[in-house]
């Protein structure tokens, strides 16, 4: 692979999804592979700010795509302008983070080149000069090879934690701004409020820290214990697939194969015993603790710190030794 690796930042109103970082650093490994030089590119409006961030960063060039019509995300708006920058940089590869606006605009957008999108990649090889990239088939029982085919740009979006922001290469770079050619008679969308399932909808992805529930706790009238302890550590609370299923919290705190992909800083699995289907969505963790009562349970497998024994008893020490570190 020759060329230049393109990096397409996401930000909603000023604020960067942390996930962007995560695949800047996978842009810049694939790049240091393959002798490319890797490129990033931020939209929106008003972003002079996060470009001038982005431009510490150890890239080639930042492009600050940048009109009228792009302060507010719209699906034709982002594919259009960045359409014209693909065709202005002539990169290799675009990646892209794996959120939900991505997966929105950038089928769309990579069918323009007469591309398809390889979707939720968890990493990457280089044969023979070429990146191949690899995708979890089967809820995470098998990895596949998806080598690109047809003329570049080929595209790719990478999975949350699969990548860790803290490898980024720090330097400078030049930042150049771009101004699309747009109409609004082009955009067909009307920007509305970002959608949520419930009034009280959370984002999992951006939570530094998680305390998940299973279905060690029993029943519904338990979740109040946990619910303490992700309390007093400041953190969000989320769940495993039966948790949800059964009513007892709300789907959009599900983690799972069929639930939200977490990469947060510290996740914390509280009777849950691992099954793959929940694996696969929190694996990305930097550090995963495991309270279960079944010293054999799959999770302590993956977890960098366990404790044997009833959370009905851990956690409430658990709940108290935090109130007393925190002096709360």
């Amino acid at each position: 692979m020759s060329g230049n690796v393109l990096v397409i930042m996401e930000q909603r109103g000023g604020v960067w999804n942390r996930m962007s970082w995560e695949t800047l650093a996978a842009g810049q490994q694939l790049a240091a592979q393959t002798g490319a030089t890797v490129s990033a590119a931020v939209v929106g409006q008003g972003i002079d700010a996060l470009a001038g961030e982005l431009a510490q960063k150890k890239l080639d060039k930042v492009y600050a795509v940048t009109h009228d019509l792009l302060g507010a995300y719209t699906a034709d708006g982002h594919t259009a302008a960045l359409d014209q920058l693909i065709k202005k940089a002539n990169p290799s590869i675009v990646l892209f983070p794996h959120t939900y606006q991505v997966r929105d605009f950038a089928p769309k957008l990579a069918t323009r080149f007469a591309q398809v999108l390889i979707s939720d990649a968890v990493g990457f090889r280089v044969e023979s000069g070429s990146a191949v990239f690899v995708r979890q088939l089967f809820q995470g029982k098998l990895n596949a090879d998806v080598r690109p085919g047809g003329p570049e740009p080929h595209f790719a979006s990478m999975q949350a934690g699969s990548f860790r922001a803290e490898q980024l290469e720090s330097g400078s770079a030049q930042v150049e701004k771009f101004s699309p050619q747009l109409s609004a008679d082009a955009i067909r969308q009307k920007p509305l409020e970002p959608f949520r399932e419930a009034a009280r909808a959370v984002d999992l992805t951006a939570a530094d820290i998680i305390v998940s529930v299973g279905r060690g706790i029993k029943e519904k009238e338990n979740i109040p214990i946990v619910e303490e302890l992700a309390r007093v550590l400041g953190a969000e609370l989320a769940a495993s697939r039966p948790i949800c299923d059964s009513g007892w919290l709300p789907m959009e705190r599900q983690v799972g194969s069929s639930g939200q992909t977490v990469s947060p800083k510290v996740y914390m699995a509280v009777g849950i015993s691992g099954a793959i289907q929940h694996l696969v969505g929190m694996k990305g963790a930097k550090t995963i603790v495991a309270i279960n009562k079944d010293a054999n349970a799959p999770i302590f497998e993956v977890a960098d710190y366990g404790i044997v024994g009833d959370l009905f008893e851990v956690v409430p020490a658990l709940v108290e030794e935090v109130k007393k570190a925190k002096g709360l």
